[in-house]
């Protein structure tokens, strides 16, 4: 059975990839990344890299990989890490109906309630 995400009980893993979204993460962090990457719906929210090392636009991968990536020109980053955090939210929004509204240098409450 694939593991569900409950947006109260593991809040803190979203403030521990806010820090550190690239690197080492802690095996509850890893369990809720690894569940973020599956979305049934074939949809997923992707990083493209616009020019090496320096640009990421976010983009929209259709459930058929034949139809072209849906860039969001709106969406571009000149830190990997930042990006990174967009697609986290994004990711996080689609699993669990809560948005995180705040930029990844920002920190979060401690708890939610939904």
């Amino acid at each position: 059975m694939a593991y569900k995400i409950d947006p109260v009980a593991d809040w803190p893993v979203v403030e521990e990839f806010r820090k550190t979204p690239v690197g080492r993460h802690s095996p509850n962090l890893m369990r809720v990344l690894n569940t973020l990457r599956f979305d049934p719906s074939g949809w997923q929210t992707i990083l493209v890299v616009r020019v090496q090392f320096q640009e990421w636009v976010l983009a929209t991968m259709p459930p058929d990989r034949a139809d072209p990536v849906q860039l969001h020109e709106n969406r571009v980053f000149t830190s990997r890490e930042d990006a990174e955090w967009a697609v986290f939210c994004e990711r996080w929004k689609a699993h669990t109906g809560i948005e995180i509204a705040t930029d990844r240098h920002t920190p979060l409450p401690e708890k939610i309630t939904c």
